[in-house]
């Protein structure tokens, strides 16, 4: 039998919370006692009783019900469950439990400059915004809307309004306006929160003009808050300074008010890159015990701990990030590319802030590798996650040539849609290389074959067959529900598709393979994308990759790869090392028929490639006309995919 890479200590396992919790399980709540300490049987415990698991949650790791509910789950089935009847709460209260001179917020920024937020400062804050907002009339559910780089003023603004029970939603201010417009604009909000610029990779963007611009796109709104985000820029004309909208909100005391157990929360969207961008909305309540589940319990965080995750406004993990306040432990914040000025930038944070849990991607990891990158000690780092994309066994074993067995690599698969992770690890889960250690607590994962049967160690639909209170409440603007309906549902009667590729082995693992819309069929053979960059990026001549399967008019498959070559580059000689690590390490069935060199890989702002809508391209589309320039930082690259779509007819 295959064994773990990396396994956990007794010592480790009776000491993780989610042991603890399994002890309070089995005293409340009827889990058999042979469960403590064995992750898989309290995993099929927790999906087999989903109310008493979810109402152990709430209970034990203190949700905070200010109304008690009737019941912790009603209904039956993935789209008609009522979680936590009658109950009410407010996300943002659980500030309260961070020591007042602890810090809570700390933003590091590229070039060097480090500004700390107490928790006494950071209620101080929230409670004189919520005033101020309450004062120039937003209500609960009104919305308010931020158009910020990753800053401080931005977790003030989210928990303010969360505390007064308006919903919250952004986009980073790297967006231009048109695109912010196309998110922000479907929300009628009444009150802006904007920066006025940035900086990245060493260059200075003043943002002033795109706000003038957005604001022009958002009708709704009556009262504009300006955060001077960059020094050199002007103020906004008709805005209100962020210094003087807490000064106009006055000393206030901090008292979020309770709202339904539903009450909505926040708005994300999805990426845009294949139509509009979906309005997901979230409540207060399943947010609050996702988090509590997954940083809690699969993360370990603990009151007094440190956390940093990279990420932008623009991608899920923002809100992961503000959690971590959650738990009364430390949230860092960056702003700035993290590989500049080198691959080290990231680490040496870790290192100068004491991180114990650092989230991060498999592109950082790997960068981190083929760059040689000297780490430092990073005493206090104790977990690292990895999200965005599959994590290559490579990574995994780079990080164990850092670290040793101090430090597990957990790799995480979950979405915007459910605010959290479907798979992942755990204190008390091994590590197998190029595999995700589990199905998250809670998480009804199967995964199935196009006729609905579930599969074991093959391929095939990742579905999840019972709810979770993290589901989106609607999608908005959605009155019928239909969208909502035709994004999950429209696959499998009643069970949730999520639109990933998997396998679930028979030792509990998952693999994931990329997109089931962007999987490759090749003479009914098929293969997720993920397997061949794993194989190919581990060439040192091989900087980036993207494979594409197309249908031809004239019943064709066309399956090209497209690589940015690295200075070790050799035309002919590095072609064939590719097709034959694809047929060795990935399918000799899915060897390209063409290896195509091009400038960059197009990816989201969240850092995703974007198979689908470059698909798209290469059959004809227009990227403005289906909205990918505006779903990334790269317009130039996917512009060089119509050209060359253009040039090849492709279609």
């Amino acid at each position: 039998m295959t064994q773990p890479q990396w396994t956990p200590t007794p010592e480790a396992i009776d000491a993780a919370a989610v042991t603890d919790l399994a002890r309070w399980l089995v005293e409340h709540r009827g889990l058999d006692a042979a469960a403590v300490g064995d992750y898989d049987a309290l995993h099929a415990w927790s999906v087999a009783h989903p109310g008493e698991f979810w109402s152990g949650v709430a209970e034990h790791l203190g949700a905070g019900f200010v109304a008690q509910p009737t019941a912790a789950l009603t209904g039956t089935g993935v789209r008609d469950a009522v979680w936590f009847a009658g109950a009410t709460l407010n996300f943002a209260d659980r500030l309260r439990l961070g020591e007042g001179d602890q810090q809570a917020v700390v933003v590091e920024h590229e070039d060097g400059r480090t500004d700390a937020h107490t928790y006494d400062q950071l209620r101080s804050d929230v409670a004189s915004m919520a005033a101020y907002l309450t004062s120039v009339g937003v209500a609960p559910e009104d919305r308010v809307v931020g158009y910020l780089p990753n800053c401080y003023e931005g977790v003030v603004a989210f928990y303010a309004a969360a505390s007064i029970g308006a919903t919250w939603s952004q986009t980073g201010i790297d967006y231009n306006a048109p695109a912010a417009a196309d998110r922000l604009g479907q929300l009628g909000a009444t009150v802006l929160v904007t920066g006025t610029g940035y900086v990245f990779r060493g260059k200075t963007f003043d943002r002033t003009p795109e706000v003038a611009a957005l604001r022009e796109l958002l009708p709704t709104v009556t009262t504009t808050v300006v955060v001077p985000t960059l020094a050199c820029t002007g103020p906004v004309d008709g805005g209100i300074e962020w210094s003087a909208a807490l000064a106009a909100g006055g000393p206030a005391e901090f008292g979020p008010a309770p709202v339904p157990f539903e009450h909505p929360l926040w708005v994300l969207f999805t990426s845009g890159t294949t139509g509009k961008p979906k309005g997901i909305v979230h409540g207060h309540g399943g947010v609050l015990l996702e988090q509590l589940k997954s940083l809690g319990l699969h993360s370990d965080l603990r009151k007094g701990e440190t956390l940093f995750w990279y990420t932008t406004p623009n991608w899920m993990m923002w809100n992961i990030q503000v959690s971590t306040l959650l738990f009364g432990a430390t949230a860092i914040l960056y702003v700035g590319d993290p590989l500049y000025p080198g691959a080290e930038r990231l680490w040496q944070l870790v290192d100068r802030h004491g991180v114990n849990v650092f989230g991060t991607s498999p592109g950082q990891i790997l960068a981190s590798a083929a760059a040689g990158v000297e780490v430092p000690p990073c005493e206090s780092l104790r977990l690292i996650s990895s999200t965005g994309s599959p994590l290559p066994a490579a990574a995994n074993q780079w990080v164990r040539s850092v670290f040793g067995d101090r430090v597990p690599i957990n790799s995480v698969s979950g979405g915007t849609d459910i605010v959290g992770g479907f798979v992942g690890g755990s204190p008390i889960t091994p590590v197998w290389d190029g595999e995700i250690s589990a199905r998250t607590l809670g998480v009804a994962l199967e995964v199935w074959d196009d006729a609905g049967n579930p599969i074991v160690d093959e391929e095939g639909e990742m579905v999840i067959t019972q709810p979770l209170p993290s589901m989106p409440l609607r999608f908005w603007d959605d009155a019928d529900g239909s969208r909502y309906h035709d994004a999950y549902f429209s696959t499998f009667d009643g069970v949730w598709r999520q639109g990933d590729w998997a396998t679930l082995t028979s030792r509990g693992t998952v693999i994931m393979h990329g997109r089931s819309d962007a999987t490759l069929n090749r003479r009914g053979i098929r293969l997720g994308s993920a397997e061949i960059y794993a194989a190919v990026e581990e060439l040192p001549e091989v900087l980036d990759s993207l494979v594409i399967g197309i249908d031809r008019e004239n019943g064709d498959y066309w399956m090209p790869i497209f690589i940015v070559p690295g200075s070790g580059w050799r035309a002919d000689e590095s072609e064939n090392r590719i097709r034959e690590v694809i047929a060795a390490r990935a399918s000799k069935h899915h060897v390209p028929d063409e290896v195509i060199l091009t400038p960059a890989v197009p990816r989201t702002r969240t850092g995703k490639k974007m198979e689908v809508p470059i698909k798209r391209i290469l059959l004809g589309a227009d990227p403005a006309a289906i909205g990918s320039l505006d779903a990334t930082d790269q317009p130039d690259a996917l512009v060089w995919f119509q050209h060359y779509a253009a040039e090849r007819a492709i279609a």
